[in-house]
């Protein structure tokens, strides 16, 4: 069925099925001029967005719609995550090109809704339109947190840690093997793809940072030079990262020296890893509950300015911001 058949509001009608999975403080989802809900007591409120564009962010010859439904979602919770909170409800935008069908749209929304439902996120709003060009997919998302445990960029403090969760560059690894005919015949290039298409926003970690006293923190979504770069500019110091301390999963050891790129790279400069990166009293690293993430330990900040990259044989090279900017 095409999207004419249905029509805007039997579109709507279709989509907001199962899109309340936390009523409790919902007074009013989809189908008013405007959502309305209770705000936690006492606590802060966080509001990010985030716009995918197709054949910008996700080419539709490689994806699926839940696949970019759920990704869609992920990014967003991950600013969240970054600021120490808990993700509530997202509103959702859409602008669709006409020759979309109508299947698509609800896998889209299938897709958007299963991480919602993980992680206990409303979806009470949003808008739809006619897109004349390509797909346009824009997502706001209003999360909590307590005043006392708000993450920021800036706060880290010269003698803190640089740390990272997770492994760092299989998203991007991942998208270059999506372009190369024949990459599902490898067995190691399936988690890199998979971590492309549909990250895992470290939600459950950033509370658990401020719990435990980060100084500063950002989610890694243009790579790991580029988001060090935002902390040492906003907290106004110095960060020093040691390439051999940064993390890579075995398959992309694997995958870049089969494309002849360097992991090292991927995670510099690569983007979508979705990890966080943060600052951290040395005294505080090892109080952090191993609940399933990894924590790795990759550099410190120290008085000063920019970001230093330490090779394996001690020398330091200044590391310039080069991960994704859209109008480079």
């Amino acid at each position: 069925m095409k999207l004419k058949e249905v029509g805007e509001f039997g579109l709507i009608d279709l989509i907001k099925q199962d899109a309340i999975v936390d009523p409790g403080d919902v007074v009013v989802g989809i189908g008013d001029d405007a959502a309305v809900y209770v705000p936690g007591a006492g606590k802060y409120e966080l509001l990010t967005t985030d716009m995918l564009v197709e054949n910008v962010h996700f080419d539709l010859s490689n994806t699926s719609a839940w696949q970019l439904g759920y990704k869609a979602i992920a990014v967003n919770l991950s600013d969240i995550a970054a600021m120490g909170g808990r993700p509530r409800h997202t509103v959702v935008s859409i602008g669709l090109p006409p020759h979309l069908s109508v299947d698509f749209v609800v896998d889209l929304y299938k897709g958007m809704k299963e991480l919602c439902r993980e992680f206990m996120v409303n979806i009470i709003g949003g808008d739809t339109v006619s897109s004349p060009g390509g797909l346009v997919i824009n997502i706001g998302v209003v999360g909590e947190v307590e005043p006392a445990k708000l993450l920021k960029r800036s706060g880290a403090k010269p003698g803190d840690l640089v740390v990272v969760t997770g492994t760092l560059g299989d998203s991007a690894c991942g998208l270059d093997l999506l372009f190369r005919q024949g990459w599902e015949k490898f067995d190691f290039a399936w988690p890199l793809v998979t971590a492309h298409l549909t990250p895992r926003p470290q939600v459950a970690v950033g509370p658990t940072l401020a719990a435990f006293g980060a100084t500063s923190a950002d989610d890694i979504s243009d790579g790991l030079a580029s988001e060090a770069h935002e902390l040492a500019r906003a907290s106004g110091v110095g960060l020093r990262l040691y390439a051999d301390k940064i993390p890579f999963s075995g398959e992309i050891v694997q995958a870049a020296a089969m494309l002849g790129k360097k992991p090292l790279d991927y995670a510099l400069f690569g983007g979508e890893d979705f990890q966080l990166v943060f600052t951290i009293g040395a005294e505080k690293i090892a109080c952090l509950p191993q609940d399933g993430v990894s924590f790795t330990t990759v550099g410190e900040v120290f008085s000063g300015q920019g970001v230093l990259l330490v090779d394996v044989a001690g020398a330091s090279t200044e590391l310039e911001p080069k991960g994704y900017n859209h109008f480079r």
